[in-house]
């Protein structure tokens, strides 16, 4: 192949060579966000567990404790556009970096935590330095993969987060039960500082490990970066026109259809990750390392439901069944824990996983529909808004828990409006988010 017939037709690929290429991408980038995914909700969501005894150590009540649970979404929604553009301009390496480093730091500091105020300002900065990790990596992986092969690389990187549960919830525990004490620190403060540190860590790692585009991939040989280029061109025009300009895609009332069936979902994946723990404790669980374990195996079926998901959505090139479908089984479980916490264990433990799962296995096939809207600048800036806005859901669902816990002394009347809400995001998707089919892909011309 010489170089004039390379600047005028892009090259062809033999049959399953792009599958392998993008395999390699896939196991090459994935596994390592998935890590930094893993660290970073960890360090996010580790307060569920150590307020087991943090509040009873600190004389908070659950309101404080709802109010600095969901103050860090707030970080989120002021700094996660921001964020997203800067990605866009820099780099993936510079801003995963900055991210990761800045919130290990913040989860460190919070063991030094002692009043109401200094937990809010610490889980506020934490929302502050995280904003822009998760719309960052939607982001960046639309640079790697073309629309039909992402809902997979999606739901790989997203699982992470149930990931995190499986592996967060004993580890806290054991953490909690295992050096309580030591060096005169309560076991939740150790809590903070071994999961904080290995955050600091990772951050260096990013620097040195992510490629930011196809085009600078040294362990792709140049054919592959040449084969992928051409793919995610050919993928570009295939789905035709789509918004670039952020300011012009606010004026689009599918961006904010999205952001308010996205709100419904997060605020029963917030009310499940921050009182998951809590109604295992309420159910006859008091020990944390119990907690821990329970959660972990709840988890551990969120995230086989998001693969599973993510995978069946790629192979049948459809997302909006997907979507609206495993946030109704959300919706529906969330009411049998609802009805089922005050009947005993077993059937309420077996609501709170079919609901951790339909919740989080909705989540990797949302993302499939705002990047069939937007692109460019609207896409960087698009993603970041509809993720901010909707995750405004985190911070009001579980403040909207602590006050009913605090005051009649049970989640049950929270959860029914919790149920209710997610349920709206399955309504809102069958009603008025349209069935998606894509143009037929153009064909690689035959090199010459």
């Amino acid at each position: 192949m010489n170089t004039a017939s390379v600047a005028n037709a892009p090259p062809s690929a033999a049959p399953g060579e792009l599958d392998g290429i993008y395999r390699k991408i896939l196991w090459r980038l994935i596994p390592f966000l998935m890590v930094l995914w893993v660290l970073a909700w960890i360090d996010r969501v580790n307060i569920g567990f150590v307020k087991l005894t943090m509040l009873d150590d600190l004389k908070w009540s659950e309101a404080v404790y709802g109010l600095g649970a969901g103050i860090f979404f707030l970080g989120y929604f002021f700094f996660e556009v921001p964020s997203n553009l800067l990605l866009q301009k820099i780099g993936a390496k510079k801003t995963l970096m900055r991210i990761t480093i800045g919130w290990g730091l913040t989860s460190i500091v919070m063991m030094f935590v002692t009043t109401p105020t200094m937990f809010y300002a610490l889980r506020f900065l934490l929302g502050v330095f995280e904003a822009g990790f998760y719309p960052g990596v939607i982001l960046y992986l639309t640079y790697w993969f073309p629309d039909r092969r992402r809902a997979k690389a999606f739901g790989m990187f997203m699982s992470a987060s149930a990931l995190a549960g499986v592996l967060g919830g004993p580890l806290a525990g054991t953490i909690m039960t295992g050096l309580d004490g030591v060096n005169g620190w309560q076991g939740w403060q150790w809590v903070f500082l071994l999961e904080g540190i290995p955050s600091v860590l990772a951050g260096l790692v990013t620097w040195l490990y992510l490629t930011d585009k196809p085009a600078d991939a040294r362990w792709l040989t140049p054919r592959e970066r040449e084969l992928v280029q051409a793919d995610l061109e050919r993928d570009q025009r295939a789905l035709g026109h789509r918004e670039h300009s952020l300011l012009a895609s606010l004026k689009d009332g599918r961006i904010w259809l999205l952001i308010l069936v996205f709100f419904c979902i997060i605020a029963a994946n917030s009310s499940l990750t921050f009182y998951g723990p809590t109604l295992v404790k309420e159910v006859g669980f008091t020990s944390p390392a119990a907690v821990g374990w329970i959660m972990s195996v709840a988890y551990l079926f969120g995230a086989a439901g998001m693969i599973l998901n993510g995978f069946h959505s790629d192979r049948h090139q459809e997302a909006r069944l997907h979507c609206g479908l495993a946030a109704a089984l959300g919706a529906v479980s969330l009411l049998a824990v609802a009805l089922f916490l005050p009947l005993g264990a077993l059937p309420t433990l077996v609501a709170l996983t079919l609901a951790i799962v339909g919740t989080m296995s909705a989540i990797p096939v949302f993302w499939q529909m705002p990047n069939r809207v937007l692109a460019g600048t609207a896409a960087a800036g698009g993603v970041a808004l509809i993720n901010s806005i909707a995750n405004l859901a985190g911070f009001g669902a579980p403040y909207m828990l602590g006050l009913i816990k605090t005051s009649t002394g049970s989640l049950t009347s929270g959860l029914y409006i919790v149920a209710a809400v997610e349920l709206c995001a399955t309504l809102l998707i069958l009603r008025f988010v349209p069935r998606f089919t894509q143009a037929p892909l153009p064909q690689a011309q035959p090199a010459h």
